[in-house]
Order: structure tokens, then C-alpha cells, then sequence
């Protein structure tokens, strides 16, 4: 009778430890590392523990494999003799039912399930003893790390595998959807991820659309276009706009007279030239270090391409910066349920989204995308079918489609991405 109590304790405390295995491991795998760094900096010694037990993720997990093992084995080995001394030669049939269905509730389920709910604190609570357990079982897990480097030596896998900027987005799409972070935190981390790979081509304003003047420009013509165009900074061209030589701000321009009487040479500083293939998140930089709030983006052969602003780059991470000038411009009026009015100064890419269409072409604005399709320079009424959408050119800004009429032949295809205005 003491016999079979004994093995009894023995097999309840191969459960326990089963069980404590198995918690641990999913505590560890699903704790939020944020947060445990954060009480390890609060001071909190088993976050701190927890923190570092972390950081070798592959010990950690040999030890609690190998624990897990230890207790699972000898529990079903006792109980197979447990067993057979109480109902002979059928034990090891019961033993493993029911040692497969304890070790099931017991050993997994229920406290996986536990340590899932609670993470950190059970981790946390964990901590001293997966600790004391590492390190009894350093011998065996510098075996396992020999044989892991072995594998990784003959099946050629990479020691370190950094996250794609779609697993990143992926990522952060989950987190959001999970309420640990809201939709505008949400935004800003997607666009600082994807702040990276954009260039200066992406996001400038296009030589047609700048406002410039000429070096031998009138006074008079400047104060008007700087009153027009309410910008505090123009560039200053001599000869064509492909030849930008200075800079004129508008604090420099005026005084507590007036306009000022200094040449539009004098008033003018150096301009900031780019490439147009230069990343913006350099370029944030170039211009930090200049202490410019301008750049001239040139193109493959030293031509203006366009201008790029420390706002349009902000505006990147952050949406759009309105102040009091800003014009509110409608880039898909709704004219019924199957017609709409674009800008034709809309990006290439989003129209594409916005319509549920691919082009493959590597064209930014609409207006391009819309002469590249023509093969020619557009004029009013110009008009093309494609895949669903009928198009036609509305209006010109000089040799520009500035506005487009697109027409939805099949509703159903359109890809819903974004709100329509008059929806909002």
C-alpha cells in the first residue's frame, strides 16, 4: 500500500511539473516584451529576469523541452508499473489512456491555456526556478547548442533573419486589430515603416506645378505671386526652370518699409540640389544639415524634375499638415454612382487602388498615365477604354490633363479603399 502511494505522489508531481513545463514555455512565447521592459527599467527584479531569460530564447526552450521530456517519460513509465500492480496484465492499456488523458488537461491544455491568459505575471513567477533549472542543465543544452550549429552548418540556414517590411506591416496590422495600439498610433507606425522606401520622385511637386520666377523678374510680379500663391519660399531661374540659381524668401523680400530694395540676387541664397532617386529618409537629413527647407530634385541628366519640401516629407509620417492657405482639393468627385471627376495631379499608384485597376506602369502622376495611353500630348475630349474604366480628358493646364472623367462600366469590380467624400 505505501508502495503504491509513493508512485501515486511521484506520478501527481510529474503531472505538476508537466504542467509547469508547459505554461512556462507559452508564457515565455507569448509575453509582451514592451511591457517587461518596462517594468525591468520601473526596477522590478523578475522582469529583469524574465528580460534576460528572453534574450537566450534558445537555452530557455532546450531546458523546457528537456524538463518537459524528463517528467513525461517517468511518469509514464511509473505509471505503466503502478498499473500492472493494480489490475495486472492489462496496466500499461490503462496507463496509457489514462496517463494520455491526465498529462492532456493536466500536463497542456489547462495550463497552457492559464499561462496564455497571463503571460508576464506567470513568466515572472516562473523565472527563479526555469533559472536554477538552465543551469542544472547546462551540460545537456551545450550539447543541443553543438548539434544545433552542426544543422544550421549543413542545411545552410541563416544565423539571423530580419523581418520584411510586409511581415513588419503584417505586424503592426495584427497589433492594431488586438487594440494595443490605436488607428492613428497605427498609421504613423505603417507610414514610418514604409518611410523608408520611398524616394524624392515619390512625393515632389513636378516642375509643371512649381511656382518659380525668373532672375530678372519685376518686383511687382514677385509681390504677386508670393501674395497668389501664399508659399514663403520661390525659386529663382535664370533662362528656363531647368537652370534654378538661388532661393528667394518671402521674410527677405519684404521689410518694415515695404518691399526691399536689394537686387533679387542679393536676397536669394544658394539652392539644394537632389537626385531624384535619393530616399527621403536621407534626404530628411541632407536637409537638416543644410538647415533647407527646399530641394531642387534633379533627373538622369541634371534637368529640374521637381521641388521637394521638409513638408511633404513630414507629411509622409504624419498626413497632411493644413494651415490657412492650404486649398481643400477634391480629387474624386462623385458625379453619380458610376462616374467620377479626378485630378489629374492625383498619384498613379492610389488612382490604381481607388479604382481596383493594375497598369504596371511606372508613371506618377494620373495626368502622365492618361498622355502615356494616348501616345500623344492630351486635348480636350481625348478618350480611352481600360479593362472596366471609360476615360476621357475634361480639362487642360496648358499641355496637362488637369481634370479626367473616369467611367465605371462594371460597378461591382471597384475595390472600396477609400471613402468617397461625399460619404464622409
Amino acid at each position: 500500500m505505501d508502495g503504491h502511494l509513493s508512485s501515486l505522489l511521484i506520478m501527481v508531481a510529474c503531472i505538476i511539473m508537466s504542467g509547469y513545463f508547459s505554461a512556462t514555455e507559452t508564457a515565455f512565447s507569448s509575453l509582451n516584451k514592451t511591457r517587461i521592459k518596462t517594468l525591468a527599467e520601473k526596477g522590478n527584479r523578475r522582469a529583469v529576469l524574465v528580460r534576460d531569460l528572453s534574450e537566450s530564447y534558445d537555452k530557455l526552450i532546450s531546458t523546457i523541452l528537456i524538463g518537459n521530456n524528463i517528467v513525461n517519460i517517468a511518469l509514464a513509465s511509473i505509471g505503466t508499473v503502478f498499473f500492472v500492480k493494480l489490475v495486472g496484465p492489462n496496466g500499461p492499456t490503462v496507463s496509457t489512456v489514462v496517463i494520455t488523458i491526465v498529462v492532456l488537461i493536466f500536463g497542456e491544455i489547462t495550463p497552457k491555456s492559464l499561462a496564455k491568459d497571463m503571460p508576464e505575471s506567470f513568466a515572472m513567477f516562473s523565472a527563479p526556478i526555469i533559472r536554477l533549472m538552465i543551469f542544472l542543465f547546462t551540460p545537456i543544452n551545450w550539447l543541443f547548442s553543438l548539434w544545433k550549429k552542426m544543422l544550421s552548418g549543413i542545411l545552410k540556414v541563416p544565423e539571423t533573419e530580419k523581418m520584411s517590411q510586409e511581415e513588419l506591416l503584417m505586424f503592426v496590422e495584427e497589433v492594431q486589430q488586438d487594440g494595443s495600439v490605436d488607428s492613428q498610433e497605427g498609421d504613423l507606425l505603417k507610414n514610418a515603416i514604409e518611410f523608408t522606401a520611398l524616394s524624392a520622385e515619390d512625393i515632389l511637386t513636378h516642375r509643371t506645378d512649381i511656382e518659380a520666377i525668373p532672375i530678372d523678374a519685376d518686383k511687382k510680379e514677385i509681390s504677386r505671386l508670393f501674395s497668389e500663391s501664399k508659399f514663403s519660399r520661390l525659386p529663382v531661374y535664370e533662362e528656363s526652370i531647368d537652370n534654378i540659381v538661388g532661393i528667394i524668401h518671402l521674410k527677405d523680400f519684404y521689410n518694415e518699409n515695404g518691399i526691399t530694395k536689394k537686387t533679387i540676387s542679393e536676397l536669394m541664397s544658394p539652392p539644394l540640389f537632389v537626385p531624384m532617386s535619393e530616399k527621403i529618409d536621407d534626404l530628411l537629413k541632407v536637409l537638416q544639415k543644410h538647415k533647407s527647407h527646399i530641394a531642387i530634385v534633379l533627373d538622369e541628366y541634371g534637368g529640374t524634375y521637381g521641388l521637394i519640401t521638409m513638408e511633404d516629407i513630414l507629411e509622409e509620417l504624419v498626413g497632411d499638415i493644413w494651415d490657412e492657405h492650404d486649398e481643400v482639393v477634391e480629387e474624386y468627385k462623385k458625379v453619380n454612382d458610376t462616374t467620377y471627376l479626378v485630378d489629374g495631379s492625383v498619384n498613379h499608384d492610389d488612382f490604381c487602388e481607388f479604382f481596383g485597376v493594375s497598369t504596371n506602369s511606372e508613371i506618377v502622376s494620373l495626368g502622365g498615365w492618361v498622355a502615356e495611353q494616348l501616345g500623344k500630348i492630351p486635348e480636350l475630349g481625348d478618350s480611352f477604354t481600360f479593362e472596366n474604366l471609360d476615360i476621357s480628358v475634361k480639362e487642360l493646364d496648358v499641355h496637362r490633363a488637369s481634370l479626367i472623367q473616369v467611367i465605371i462600366k462594371n460597378e461591382e469590380n471597384v475595390t472600396d479603399k477609400k471613402k468617397d467624400p461625399e460619404d464622409e
